[in-house]
């Protein structure tokens, strides 16, 4: 009988109750932080590129290079500027190309004179948001 007499150990009940309060609440801690997490995946902006075209001039002419962008994320997105090996050309089709979720646009950009033949060149998109995309590297005919 004189375990009975002792009071400093917690009910049962209230110790049941305290347990499932604390799961409670970091149950939802959780599910707040795994929501942010996906959320912020939920918007993402993804490019595609295919089809192109080489188009050479003379040798005192303008060559043009082009090529198709398909925004293939979740998100509508707008291309800020096309690059060719990490310069943007002095010359392009429009400065700024809006694409909605699953649209395709034709970049066209050119440079003074021939492009060389055989020689790889290297073409990326950088998007409003600053997020690049390639390089897509194709050669000259």
């Amino acid at each position: 009988m004189k375990i009975l007499k002792n009071a400093k150990a917690l009910s049962p009940v209230v110790a049941s109750i305290i347990l499932i309060a604390v799961t409670v609440a970091v149950s939802i801690a959780v599910a707040a932080w795994m929501g942010a997490l996906s959320f912020n995946f939920m918007n993402t902006e993804q490019v595609t590129f295919t089809n192109y075209k080489w188009t050479s001039g003379t040798s005192s002419a303008v060559s043009t290079f082009m090529f198709t962008v398909k925004n293939t994320g979740s998100t509508d997105l707008t291309v800020a500027e096309a690059r060719i090996d990490g310069v943007v050309p002095p010359t392009t089709n429009c400065t700024a190309w809006p694409l909605a979720k699953g649209e395709s646009v034709n970049i066209q950009v050119a440079l003074t004179g021939n492009f060389t033949s055989s020689i790889q060149y290297e073409f990326t998109v950088i998007t409003a948001k600053g997020n690049t995309f390639g390089p897509y590297i194709k050669n000259t005919p």
